[in-house]
């Protein structure tokens, strides 16, 4: 990263999956400049140790701040849980904004109802995600699944290989007609939504696109931040695995459809 991105508003994540994140920040703010980091070479941050994420993202957001960004999106659940409370105290004069299980919308929708959690092992052990369960204990019955190697398997592409589904099979065949909705917990799962439909059948799915995207716009709004409509903004995509493959990787999930 250099100088030339200055002002732009800084994503980052351990690798694809916060493309979906961006795209629907992308589709709500299009007047803004974004600049997307994949941290691919150090993917998948889900089965890593909560210091080792914090190291990571504390390292990406540090070359963002230096580029002078003028905002971070933390477009991943696991950087967001081990990572967001300290960025933020560490950068207080600099908007940062994280993710979380979508829970909240997936238990008014269905109160009482079943609803399956896939996310990371980090995403489901460490406190964030432990204190907003608490908060909605009695609202619903969620059931968290530890995703176990899906976050990684998504980041080499190859969506439609049948070993991509037979590793959603040994995840999920269990909950099979059993659950009334499914929270995405993890940026990456969404690109595999009609897979994750094919095994679970054709259920609601949560994500925390919408949510994260309108908390940007709040947050740029309240800090006289954002700017005015007008022309399409710049969206630069970078990786850590800084190849022509990997980089057509990440052009190919901006431009995918997120089937929901």
């Amino acid at each position: 990263m250099s100088q030339r991105y200055r002002n732009y508003i800084g994503v980052f994540d351990s690798g694809v999956g916060g493309i979906s994140i961006l795209k629907k920040m992308k589709e709500l703010l299009p007047q803004e400049d974004f600049l997307f980091f994949g941290d691919s070479a150090n993917a998948p941050y889900g089965e890593k140790t909560p210091g080792q994420v914090l190291a990571l993202s504390e390292r990406i957001a540090r070359g963002m701040i230096d580029d002078g960004v003028k905002a971070i999106v933390i477009a991943c659940n696991t950087a967001t849980s081990a990572a967001a409370a300290y960025l933020r105290d560490s950068y207080p004069q600099l908007p940062i904004v994280g993710v979380e299980p979508a829970i909240k919308p997936a238990a008014e929708a269905f109160p009482n109802g079943r609803i399956l959690v896939m996310a990371t092992e980090i995403t489901l052990e460490l406190e964030k995600f432990r204190n907003l369960s608490k908060r909605l204990a009695g609202k619903a019955d969620f059931i968290p699944v530890k995703c176990i190697g899906l976050a990684g398997r998504i980041e080499e592409g190859r969506l439609h290989d049948p070993d991509l589904m037979d590793l959603l099979h040994s995840l999920l065949d269990r909950y099979a007609g059993r659950v009334d909705a499914v929270v995405l917990g993890c940026t990456h799962y969404p690109f595999i939504a009609d897979q994750i439909r094919q095994v679970l059948g054709d259920l609601p799915l949560f994500d925390s696109a919408d949510g994260t995207a309108r908390e940007l716009r709040h947050v740029l709004e309240m800090r006289g931040l954002i700017k005015d409509a007008g022309s399409e903004g710049r969206t630069v995509l970078l990786s850590s695995r800084d190849t022509p493959e990997e980089l057509e990787l990440y052009r190919r999930f901006f431009k995918a459809r997120i089937p929901y």
